[in-house]
């Protein structure tokens, strides 16, 4: 065998399989929250700067996102949200659906290069409950993708009790947090994001064409919490 036959051949073989567990490590990330001063920012912000994460919480009014970053403790920061966005290496959108887009419009410069994960579910309610709303563009974090050209956008942390979150008794979080987005690397990071929080998993769940449903099945959540009296989350088995 040739020198070239050769080379040919070990570059035949297959790489061994990366562990999809193996993720990296964001614990010196600063962590921005739009929305923060809402019940799931504040929840988010709070488990993440529990477990240690630098947070920084926005809001439209530097003084509201400084009060409720008082009220959480643990190093959280509050300003408005062109500053929290600015100073944050990953930025989480809690903002109401209704504001979505016209937030991320204006905040387009200031989350350039940044890793954005869209949290946000486009739902409305009626006499009969909760139900999914569907963005012309497919998702909010399809709108977000379309908003934000220069950002690498990501959707994940739909699916947790606002409730659980800010309750300070309960030391862990009994759910794993879908994640979607184009980039194995970006969704990666969010999965460690998540992981930071105790009790929690952060699961690969497809590309952002995929986030309608993730994003609607909060509506069935809903559902589920009021019928029961809880606050049900998800876990993703056999992974």
């Amino acid at each position: 065998m040739t020198t070239s036959d050769s080379a040919s051949a070990t570059s035949a073989e297959k790489a061994p399989a990366k562990d999809p567990w193996d993720l990296p490590d964001v614990s010196g990330l600063v962590v921005g929250v739009l929305g923060g001063t809402g019940p799931q920012g504040k929840g988010l912000a709070y488990r993440l700067a529990r477990a240690g994460q630098k947070v920084i919480i926005g809001s439209r009014a530097t003084e509201r996102a400084q009060a409720a970053a008082a009220e959480l403790g643990h190093g959280v920061e509050g300003a408005d949200n062109a500053e929290c966005a600015r100073r944050s290496d990953i930025v989480i959108v809690a903002v109401p659906w209704e504001g979505h887009g016209k937030t991320l419009e204006s905040l387009r410069g200031e989350l350039a290069g940044k890793l954005v994960v869209d949290c946000v579910n486009p739902l409305g309610f009626d006499k009969k409950g909760a139900y999914a709303l569907k963005p012309e563009e497919g998702s909010a974090a399809e709108q977000a993708a379309a908003l934000l050209p220069d950002s690498r956008v990501t959707a994940a942390f739909h699916h947790l009790s606002a409730v659980l979150l800010q309750d300070p008794v309960i030391e862990e979080i009994d759910t794993d947090v879908m994640v979607l987005g184009e980039e194995r690397a970006d969704v990666e990071m969010v999965q460690a994001l998540a992981g930071r929080i105790p009790g929690m998993r952060g699961i690969f769940s497809g590309r952002l064409r995929n986030a309608h449903q993730v994003e609607s099945l909060v509506a069935n959540l809903i559902s589920v919490n009021r019928r029961y009296k809880a606050h049900a989350g998800l876990r993703v088995t056999d992974v």
